[in-house]
């Protein structure tokens, strides 16, 4: 049997448990344990096994990372962590769940995990370090852009395009052609059917 190459997990809260989830399920790493700043943190069967501080050690044993942050206060932490593990020269496997649908004329980046029952239709562009969570639907050449999270059952129309460090709120839908400025916020269960500034806020 071949042996599994090892994988970290930033981000040890409720997100992070259910991405430990999809790793497991796709079968692929071996999850050697999660990193966070809040030591009291609980998560499952797979041990915190230290913080930001303990990185340079870490990356003596493990190479492969994934950032499990959810973002939803911060709309920049998951960028500024994907830059300081750049730095430190990890790997950042795309993670795709067996239970999700990735047309194959479809490219996802680096570090970017796509969660149960997703779905990625054909000719979308999916930036690095983003998360697709549970259930949403990013159809026809949509564009996410790098460190964005698409929540949970969004529905993401064709030719839509997702500026960069962007948050899509559970349940919205954004209107085909529409184009969302970068870092913007778009609340739960939202209808978006007009373009969007920069730095905009739908709350």
């Amino acid at each position: 049997m071949k042996t599994k190459k090892k994988i970290i997990l930033i981000g040890a809260g409720g997100h992070g448990v259910s991405c430990s989830e999809v790793i497991e399920k796709e079968n692929k790493y071996e999850i050697y344990g999660f990193i966070d700043k809040k030591k009291s943190k609980s998560v499952t069967k797979h041990k915190l096994i230290g913080s930001d501080k303990d990185l340079i050690e870490i990356k003596k044993k493990v190479n492969n990372a994934l950032i499990t942050i959810g973002q939803i206060k911060d709309l920049f932490i998951r960028e500024r962590t994907f830059k300081k593990l750049i730095k430190l020269k990890f790997n950042f496997p795309i993670i795709i769940s067996p239970l999700a649908y990735v047309s194959k004329n479809s490219s996802i980046g680096e570090g970017t995990i796509i969660m149960h029952g997703a779905i990625i239709n054909a000719n979308v562009k999916i930036g690095k370090n983003c998360i697709i969570n549970t259930g949403s639907i990013i159809e026809h050449d949509v564009i996410v852009e790098d460190n964005c999270h698409i929540s949970t059952g969004c529905i993401i129309n064709g030719g839509v395009i997702i500026g960069s460090n962007c948050f899509i709120g559970s349940g919205s839908v954004i209107k085909q052609s529409t184009k969302i400025g970068k870092s913007s916020f778009i609340n739960a269960k939202k209808f978006v059917d007009q373009n969007l500034k920069n730095y905009s806020k739908i709350l």
